[in-house]
């Protein structure tokens, strides 16, 4: 059985930071894709960050030089170091396991970043 297990959301000020967890079991994690994407209210879901199974690393322009993807295949995990971050980063953020058709999703973790 495959699950994702986002952890680390939560409420932060603006310019603050928070670091994400997801942490994978059921898979070979070292051969997946990861991914994390956020989805505000009312709109489409939308890629954050990726990091092939080789460690190559893309960003959507939003959050470029303020988030970090990165991986630890050891642990299982992927995380999401975000710093200075927004009130517009506010949503759910998923985490996504992907090896050509293999893909799966966590439940999601909330970020609320408000004063």
């Amino acid at each position: 059985q495959v699950q994702l297990v986002e952890s680390g959301g939560g409420l932060v000020q603006p310019g603050g930071s928070l670091r994400l967890s997801c942490a994978a079991s059921g898979i070979i994690f070292s051969i997946y894709d990861m991914g994390w994407y956020r989805q505000a209210p009312g709109k489409q879901r939308e890629l954050v960050a990726r990091i092939d199974n080789g460690g190559r690393t893309t960003a959507a322009d939003s959050v470029k030089g303020r988030f970090t993807i990165s991986r630890d295949n050891a642990k299982n995990t992927v995380y999401l170091q975000m710093n200075s971050v927004k009130p517009e980063d506010t949503a759910v953020y998923y985490c996504n396991a992907q090896f050509y058709s293999s893909d799966y999703w966590g439940q999601g973790t909330q970020v609320t970043v408000s004063s």
